[in-house]
């Protein structure tokens, strides 16, 4: 497979269209390569099959211990809600 020569310059500009890409760049500084970017993508797939293992994970030990997720939801809302609320409403008038 033929690398794609890039500047350097380009290459940063164009950093998220090369590393979406399945094709290598070869990278130029001067019209001399200076070095390789090899994209690969497998790590995503087995990222994101950890990550719905997890959660199958995650909904078993909620179930098991009859865990509604809804009310630890809105519990964790109120939290934040209370957090965020100003503890003395007079200091930010001053």
């Amino acid at each position: 497979m033929e690398a794609t020569k890039v500047g350097i310059r380009e290459f940063r500009a164009g950093m998220a269209e090369f590393i979406a890409s399945s094709t290598p760049v070869a990278v130029t500084r001067h019209g001399q390569t200076i070095g390789y970017f090899i994209p690969t993508h497998g790590q995503a797939e087995a990222d994101i099959a950890a990550l719905k293992r997890a959660s199958k994970t995650l909904d078993r030990l909620l179930a098991a211990k009859s865990i509604d997720v809804d009310a630890v939801v809105a519990e964790f809302k109120t939290a934040r809600k209370r957090a965020s609320t100003p503890k003395n409403p007079a200091a930010l008038t001053a």
